[in-house]
């Protein structure tokens, strides 16, 4: 029998990109319809040169491979600070970053100062499915949160959500999995409803190197009390191709960092060292590949919000960063459709029923495509295979 803790690890779904990946199993893939794999939200390339470079240097560095500090490089959170400081237009200390194992333990550590079991959380949905795993696992309550048009959360429908139980909101823009991009001034008005009743607003920005807008994408640091509500999560992952390195970031206060500190301590003890160097190299010395890397993003957005608005029987509900998030005219739920997906069409993406609440009947006939790692011609490849299988 599962002991209580074990059966909240039990009660959530498996990881979901994995459970896609089983779906190849027994598939034959034609020679002349090579597998289309836009399931996951991550980049495919190695890192660019110069930074594989740089790694090669750390590891020749003997104090690479020790312990470092539990928060991080003082070098990298200083680095980051002024940076953030700078692109945001408020004020940021290093005291105030935490480096951390990816963007993942980042959301696990600020959440373990945030809510204890039998507590909630509040997630707008679709929800990124690692957030909900979490919670679940830890035993605290999700309180879903329905966008509406362009994939928005409603303030008002929020302040409704709220519960004696509730001690934060979560927030992801440029978000996964829909690539909604929220605007400074909603991001602003959940700043005031979490101050208002007394909650944390945890603003995941994963993907914020690939926003549409210049920066300040949003001017929450600007408030000099911004520590008193506000948790930002961060990953190098994405724009720097450090995938495999895991390293993120946690902006909080001094205080709630004190306290997180003893969750990376005992679960990670520090974070990677050489993917830390990786990253403050990439923040000192390629800011231009960081511009380029957004801008050939942006152009596959455009071709995308094309290519759906080209496709009968197919409706682009919102597109930014890695992901277009789309709804179908076809009667067939889209667990089966996207199964049969790769059978029939060589082409793996996600159901909407893995970032949604268990019955939601929308995500049954929604998709999640994460477009960033095809070019344009296989862009042009996954319009014709769709519009060859229907609707």
């Amino acid at each position: 029998m599962l002991k209580p803790h074990a059966a909240t690890i039990a009660a959530t779904t498996p990881p979901p990109v994995m459970e896609a990946r089983r779906w190849l199993a027994g598939v034959s893939v034609p020679a002349d319809r090579p597998l289309l794999n836009l399931s996951q939200a991550a980049p495919v390339a190695p890192p660019p040169p110069e930074l594989r470079k740089a790694l090669a240097d750390a590891v020749e560095d003997d104090s690479s491979h020790l312990y470092g500090p539990v928060l991080g490089l003082a070098a990298l959170r200083a680095e980051l600070a002024a940076r953030w400081s700078a692109q945001y237009g408020g004020h940021i200390a290093s005291e105030d970053v935490a480096i951390t194992s990816g963007c993942n333990q980042a959301f696990a550590a600020a959440m373990s100062t945030i809510a204890a079991p039998g507590e909630a959380v509040i997630l707008p949905t679709p929800w990124y499915f690692n957030h909900k795993m979490w919670l679940d696992m830890q035993g605290i309550t999700t309180i879903p949160l329905p966008c509406g048009a362009g994939m928005l959360p409603d303030l008002a429908e929020a302040e409704a959500a709220i519960t004696p139980k509730t001690r934060a909101i979560v927030l992801v823009s440029p978000n996964n999995p829909t690539g909604a991009e929220y605007p400074p001034a909603l991001l602003a008005g959940f700043v005031a409803l979490a101050r208002a009743h007394g909650l944390a607003l945890v603003v995941d920005e994963t993907y914020r190197d690939f926003h549409s807008r210049q920066h300040p994408v949003h001017t929450l640091f600007a408030d000099e009390t911004w520590r008193d509500v506000l948790v930002h999560l961060y990953s190098f992952s994405k724009v720097f191709r450090l995938t495999g390195h895991r390293v993120g970031a946690l902006v909080a206060s001094p205080a709630r960092l004190a306290e997180a500190e003893k969750f990376l301590d005992t679960v990670a003890i520090c974070p990677n060292q050489l993917g830390q160097r990786a990253a403050l190299y990439g923040l000192q010395n390629l800011q231009g590949f960081i511009a380029e890397e957004r801008a050939e993003t942006l152009r596959r957005r455009a071709v995308v919000e094309a290519g759906f608005a080209a496709l009968p029987g197919w409706h682009l509900l919102c597109c930014g960063a890695y992901f277009a998030y789309v709804r179908y005219d076809m009667q067939i739920d889209s667990p089966t459709l996207a199964q049969r997906l790769v059978a029939d069409a060589s082409l793996l993406v996600l159901p909407g029923t893995m970032f949604a609440p268990k019955g939601e009947q929308a995500a049954k006939r929604q998709l999640r495509i994460a477009f960033a790692n095809a070019n344009t011609q296989e862009l042009a490849v996954l319009f014709a295979r769709l519009a060859a299988f229907g609707p």
